[in-house]
């Protein structure tokens, strides 16, 4: 994993945004598209408002979602609602929003792997002080999801989730770590560790970069 220390929040979101624009420039230069997927929590807002600072040709950019809480539109609790929000106004277009208000969400969860490309070019990843990663939460059935590129959870702190699994993590061409804050110091020590005993450490992939704050790294 390569990773780099920022001096706060705020120039960790810098730099993410920055290779997040990287990233699509070269896509798009390859085979003419850029597949991102985001994570939610509070973490990425101020990365993707930062986004509006590159020229991004969100007309060849699709957005999907790694996880997403199943609650009503416009929720609080929805990731989709603050991706909405923060992204800038020409990408709102480009989101693919996972369909956690359908009444039968394995088969909403089933469609949404469909509709994913084969490699998604990059997937952007957070980290739970508890260990998690995307809605792959300790001790749930999901972690040992091995044959679909999207499931559902139990119930994680109120309510159930739709997520990317292993899987699709795994065959991603790249993955963006981004953590900050001292509540994730524990956590962080584990994931850089490679200690599967948080569902973070089980992430494998052979292309991560990590970016975190001094506070998450101290």
């Amino acid at each position: 994993m390569n990773a780099e220390t920022l001096a706060d929040p705020e120039a960790a979101a810098r730099r993410g945004a920055e290779l997040i624009a990287a990233a699509a420039a070269e896509a798009v230069a390859a085979h003419g598209s850029f597949s991102l997927a985001v994570s939610g929590g509070r973490a990425p807002w101020r990365m993707f408002e930062l986004l509006a600072d590159h020229e991004l040709d969100w007309t060849r950019i699709e957005l999907f979602q790694v996880d997403e809480r199943v609650a009503p539109a416009g929720d609080a609790d929805r990731n989709l609602t603050h991706l909405q929000s923060s992204l800038p106004s020409a990408g709102a277009g480009s989101i693919r929003p996972m369909p956690v208000t359908d009444s039968d969400l394995e088969a909403a969860a089933a469609r949404y792997a469909d509709s994913l490309p084969e490699r998604l070019d990059l997937v952007h990843l957070g980290l739970g002080p508890d260990g998690h990663t995307a809605s792959l939460v300790p001790g749930d059935p999901v972690l040992e999801v091995g044959d679909r590129s999207v499931a559902t959870t139990s119930p994680y702190q109120g309510r159930r989730r739709m997520t990317l699994t292993y899987p699709a993590l795994a065959v991603a061409a790249r993955v963006l770590w981004l953590v900050t804050g001292a509540d994730k110091r524990a956590a962080l020590a584990k994931l850089i560790a490679g200690d599967d005993s948080i569902p973070a450490g089980r992430v494998a992939n052979p292309a991560m970069t990590l970016l975190c704050d001094r506070d998450a790294a101290a």
